[in-house]
This record gives structure tokens, sequence and C-alpha cells, in this order.
């Protein structure tokens, strides 16, 4: 009886179960320890190729002159805010000083009225022992209300001024701060992807890099120019006679400048070989794309604008079969880089940081475009 009690209290168990569940549980943690052991062999990234690095370095310079390009365009525009400011804030300390000499000037007539007591003129005429000399007075008085409505007109003619001054140069204030923070921007974009550039660079090894660096005559200057360092401004000029300038105008089989002024901008050009890329440059020691095309055609007496995307509109747009000494020449669906044509199908420019100025083959890059400063 007690073991029919027992046997009724007990649960019935399926005779399978307790092994399914232990077989389960074991099936589960080799499943788990399966699937971490392919995670570890999926995931592990193979290095790149030196052919990988080489073409993830190259998209990270385009991206940086990209970036440089905008920087150089917003620092422009802030240098135009800033000049602007400059004026205005000088205009409105002349406007201050001609409003206080107004005031000054109204001071003086109420001065002068006060010390007339505010008498009405019949009594200043009944009290005067001198009607002739009183009446003299009343018309001089009546010349110095008028003179006295001048200058209340001009106190508020200078009070307008000032105050129409100072709200534009406070509009010119702000957009100037919207500039500067994004010349921050656009110089910490230009700065990371350059960072970009060096760390895959620093797995190829000196020769390797060397080469990728090469690939354009510099005239026996230098392969080296660091170039990742920050903007340097300067006024370019060439240092060599204008007479041996002009005879370099023409590269080796190349045809002549067309002009004298394109003459000039190429002798330039080729006085710049071997000098480093700098962004955000024009040197004189150092240069950026825009910047040494800038430079070359400033040397020539011809202002250009800054950036590549404006330079490309500066001048004529010609076709690539119409190219000749001293046209610009640009590159990529962006125009985000430009060059100095010299003939026989090349241009100098300044290619990327780590490669100075140099001769190169137009054909190195997608072409975009051409255009003749005038």
């Amino acid at each position: 009886m007690t073991t029919d009690v027992a046997s009724h209290r007990k649960p019935k168990q399926h005779p399978l179960a307790g092994n399914t569940a232990r077989t389960a549980a074991t099936l589960a943690l080799a499943g788990v320890a399966t699937a971490t052991a392919l995670d570890g062999t999926g995931n592990a990234t193979p290095p790149p190729t030196k052919d990988q690095v080489k073409a993830r370095v190259g998209q990270y310079y385009r991206e940086a002159e990209v970036a440089t390009e905008r920087y150089n365009g917003v620092r422009e525009k802030a240098d135009r805010a800033r000049s602007a400011l400059d004026g205005l804030q000088d205009e409105a300390a002349r406007r201050t000083e001609r409003l206080t000499a107004a005031r000054n000037a109204l001071g003086s007539f109420a001065t002068a009225q006060y010390r007339e007591g505010g008498l009405p003129p019949a009594v200043r005429l009944l009290l005067s022992s001198s009607p002739d000399r009183y009446l003299e007075r009343a018309s001089l008085a009546d010349r110095a209300g008028s003179l006295q409505a001048v200058a209340l007109t001009r106190v508020r003619s200078e009070l307008r001024g000032v105050e129409r001054v100072r709200t534009t140069a406070a509009a010119r204030l702000a957009e100037l701060k919207d500039e500067q923070a994004a010349l921050s921007r656009h110089k910490r974009t230009v700065e990371a992807k350059l960072d970009d550039a060096r760390r895959l660079l620093d797995r190829l090894t000196a020769e390797e890099r060397a080469a990728f660096h090469g690939g354009g005559e510099a005239a026996g200057a230098p392969a080296g120019g660091s170039s990742a360092g920050g903007a340097e401004r300067g006024t370019a000029a060439s240092t060599a006679p204008l007479g041996e300038r002009a005879g370099r105008s023409a590269p080796r089989g190349g045809a002549q400048a067309p002009t004298e002024r394109a003459a000039r901008a190429v002798a330039f050009a080729y006085s710049a070989l071997g000098k480093p890329y700098v962004w955000g440059a024009t040197g004189p020691s150092g240069f950026d794309c825009s910047g040494l095309t800038q430079a070359a055609w400033r040397s020539a007496g011809v202002s250009l604008p800054r950036t590549t995307y404006t330079q490309i509109n500066a001048g004529r747009r010609i076709g690539r079969s119409q190219l000749a000494p001293g046209d610009l020449v640009f590159f990529y669906s962006g125009v985000s880089h430009v060059g100095l044509y010299i003939g026989g199908g090349k241009m100098i420019h300044a290619p990327h940081p780590g490669a100075p100025v140099r001769i190169a083959p137009v054909d190195q890059m997608p072409f975009a475009g051409a255009a003749r400063p005038v």
C-alpha cells in the first residue's frame, strides 16, 4: 500500500527525456564553440596588399584635396569678410567723431540760448537800452536758430549713419565667425585624411613609399618635402632673371607659350620645381595645386581666384586639342586638381603631400577641362 502511494505521487517520465536534454545542451555548447571559432576565422581581415595600400592612399589624398580646395575657398571668403569688417570699423570711428563734433556744436547753441535767459522777444525789446542794437541781435539770433536747426539735422544724420555702419559691421562679424567655424571643420577633415594616408604609408617600406611618391620629373630637385603641415601664405615671386625664365618657357620638345604673360607663368612654374606640396599654401616656399597656378599667373600680372573650381571659370574655356603652354588643366569630376600646361602633353603641378612640384603627363589623371587666363 505504501509503495502504491509513492508510485502514485512520483511523476511519470519519458524514458528518453533525460538523455535528450543532456544531448541538446551538449550540442548547443558545441555550436557556440564552433560559431566562435568560425567567427574568429571569418573576421580575421588579411592585411591589404601593396596595391591596395597605394589605391587607398591615393583615394585619401584626393579626398584631402577636395577638402583643401573647400578650405581655400572659405579662407578667401573669410579674408574678404575680415577686410570688410576692418573697413566698417574705421568708418564707424570716423562717423563717431563727426557725431561728437555735431553734438558739441548743438550744445554750444543750447548754452547760448540758456545765457539769454529764455525771455520772450517783446520783453527783451522793452528792457533793451538800444532798440536798434536789439533788432540787430535779434536778426543774428534768427540766423543762429537756423544754424541750430542745421546742426540738429546733422546730429540726427550722423547718428543714423553710425547705427547703420555698426549694424552692418555686426553682420560682417557674424559672417566671419561662421567662416572661421567652417575653416576649422575643413581643416580637421584635411588633417584626418592625411593622417589616414600616413598610417597606410607606414605599412610600406621606404623604397615603396619613395616609388609611390615618384612618377614625375622634378628637374633634379629632391623628392622630399613634407606637406601635411598647415597653410602657408605668401607672395610668390621667382628669383630668376626674366630673360632666363622666358627662355625656359618651352620644355624639351614642347611648344612656345603663345603670349609673354603665358611665358612668364610657365617660367614661374619651372622655378617652383622641387618645392614641397603644402596644403593651403600659395608660396613662396611651398604650394598646393591651385596655389601654384595662382602664384604662377600672379607673377605674370594676372589675378586668378584661389580655388580649382573658381579658376576653371576665370578664363576662356578651351578644348583639350587647343592646349598651349600656360593654360590651366583640371582633373577629376569634382574639378579638385589643377596643373599648368607646358606643352608636349605635360604639365607642372603640385601633386600631393610628400610629392614636390614636378612635371607630369596630362594623361596621368582623369581630365576634367581646361581654361586659358586672359
